[in-house]
């Protein structure tokens, strides 16, 4: 089964209780990162998206829209 998905991805971010940084993709499900900093609770999240989006491509699980993605 294939599935496609859009080239802009939405990036949710939430403080923690202990000050932290959450950042969660939310078009792919489980792609969630932490980090000290809003900033590199993002930079986390966009590297992950990035890995799990060429991963399901090598695997053929995901068809890719010609223009460039947008996170």
């Amino acid at each position: 089964m294939h599935s496609s998905i859009s080239t802009h991805l939405t990036i949710e971010i939430e403080q923690e209780d202990d000050g932290s940084w959450i950042a969660e993709v939310l078009e792919i499900p489980g792609v969630l990162a932490y980090g000290e900093t809003q900033q590199q609770a993002i930079s986390h999240v966009q590297a992950l998206a990035l890995r799990v989006i060429a991963d399901k491509r090598e695997h053929r699980e995901m068809r890719v829209a010609e223009s460039e993605y947008e996170i």
